[in-house]
C-alpha cells in the first residue's frame, strides 16, 4: 500500500469468498480502519481489505508490512 498517513481515506470492507460480495464495514480514515478491522473476529480478519483511492491491500498482508 503506498500510502501510509493514518488521516488517509479508505474503505474497509469484506470479500465473501463463497459468493463474492464485497460489504463495506467503514468510510474512514486509515486510523479507523485499523481499529475496526483489529475488533473483527479472527476468522473475518482474513477477508478484510482496505481501499485508497489508488490502491488495494488486504488487511492481514498490511499488519505484516
Amino acid at each position: 500500500m503506498r500510502t501510509v498517513s493514518d488521516d488517509v481515506a479508505v474503505r474497509l470492507y469484506h470479500l465473501d469468498e463463497e459468493g463474492g460480495a464485497a460489504i463495506t464495514l467503514l468510510y474512514g480514515s486509515l486510523a479507523e480502519a485499523l481499529a475496526a478491522a483489529a475488533a473483527q473476529p479472527e476468522e473475518l480478519q482474513a477477508g478484510l481489505y482496505l481501499q485508497t483511492s489508488n490502491d488495494v491491500v488486504a488487511y492481514l498482508d498490511f499488519l505484516e508490512g
